[in-house]
């Protein structure tokens, strides 16, 4: 009885971990059963054309900004205006004193006036010796060649004082800074007194046109084709995250830069408020839609690998890889370009693990 008891107790001992070891090479057979039936989910593709926003960081800057020098060397004799002050075009800034320009003036002045009368006295004689001449024989002709050179000569002095007198009048103007446009100043380097001229490094004033500002973005090269003339931007400034502000493309640059492979675009805003400052930073959200439906297939589906970019396509209950080319992002989708149709069944989580040609479940 002893050796039957101590039999059957040693078979149990053996018949446990026996049991427990086919239990547990079981269980991963059917977790690893599960993993493949999960990663061989199949979807059905089909065509949309939704909007797609892209977002980008732009500049707001001024329509018009320019920089006002002194054209000749003169001091400053008058300032109209300082930093902030709105003007009108044609409206005077500035007034600059040159001495020697209003002496040359007054000089150039008292020529023109000495030749007109050299001019009209010469022009008198030569008028009455024309007269003359209508009698026969009265006046001889050398003496009519004679009066009408020198008519001619001081007509000439005449017209070339009147030139001179006027270029220097011209440069007297100079003296008058005016506002080449409306705007508001937004610089003044200089005081009344100073030393000014062409070579004296900062500008004397500096003026914007606030009331129109141009959004300026670097659009990629990937979304050039989706943007157009005309299309509205919105965008919002961190100093007014309360707002939202929209402006309309006015101007492509129809080039890329070759450094960042993007295209400047700008858009006009008008800026009633005055509430946005140039250069402010801006944060623009830009609807992109295609011209025709394209594919948007889960981004799980996409497999980039150093094979290139493709998708597992179900084909005759076969993996079929089709290479496709990436184009815009919408949420967890993505849009591709491929040889694909309306209702091909692609496998919804792509893996480099799975062959071309392997049966799919």
């Amino acid at each position: 009885m002893k050796n039957i008891l101590y039999t059957a107790i040693t078979l149990s001992l053996i018949v446990i971990p026996a049991s427990c070891k086919d239990k547990t090479e079981t269980e991963p057979k059917q977790e690893t059963k599960s993993m493949m039936m999960s990663t061989m989910e199949t979807v059905e593709i089909k065509k949309s054309n939704p909007k797609v926003d892209l977002t980008l960081p732009g500049e707001l800057v001024p329509d018009q900004e320019t920089a006002l020098f002194a054209k000749i060397q003169s001091y400053v004799k008058k300032i109209n205006v300082d930093i902030g002050s709105y003007v009108n075009a044609g409206q005077i800034l500035m007034i600059l004193e040159a001495p020697e320009i209003q002496s040359q003036a007054a000089n150039a002045k008292a020529k023109w006036q000495a030749q007109e009368a050299i001019y009209t006295a010469t022009k008198s004689n030569y008028d009455r010796t024309y007269r003359a001449n209508e009698t026969k024989g009265a006046i001889a002709k050398d003496a009519l060649d004679q009066i009408t050179a020198r008519k001619l000569s001081d007509e000439a002095q005449l017209n070339a004082a009147r030139s001179a007198y006027r270029e220097i009048q011209d440069i007297n103007q100079y003296l008058v800074i005016r506002a080449p446009f409306s705007g508001v100043i937004t610089e003044r380097n200089v005081d009344v007194g100073a030393y000014v001229g062409p070579m004296s490094g900062a500008p004397l004033m500096v003026i914007q046109n606030t009331s129109k500002l141009r959004l300026s973005l670097s659009v990629p090269e990937a979304n050039v084709p989706y943007l157009n003339l005309g299309d509205t931007i919105s965008f919002r400034i961190n100093a007014l995250p309360e707002k939202s502000f929209k402006a309309r493309i006015s101007r492509k640059s129809g080039s890329l830069d070759m450094k960042l492979r993007s295209e400047k675009i700008e858009a006009d805003f008008i800026n009633h408020s005055r509430e946005l400052k140039p250069f402010m930073i801006a944060e623009s959200r830009i609807p992109l839609q295609n011209n025709e439906a394209t594919f948007f297939i889960p981004r799980s589906a996409l497999v980039e690998s150093n094979m290139g970019i493709y998708i597992i396509r179900k084909e005759a209950g076969k993996a079929q890889f089709i290479p496709v080319k990436k184009g815009r992002i919408l949420n967890d989708t993505i849009e591709v370009f491929g040889d694909l149709s309306e209702g091909d069944q692609i496998i919804k989580k792509g893996s480099e693990e799975i062959l071309e040609g392997s049966i799919i479940k």
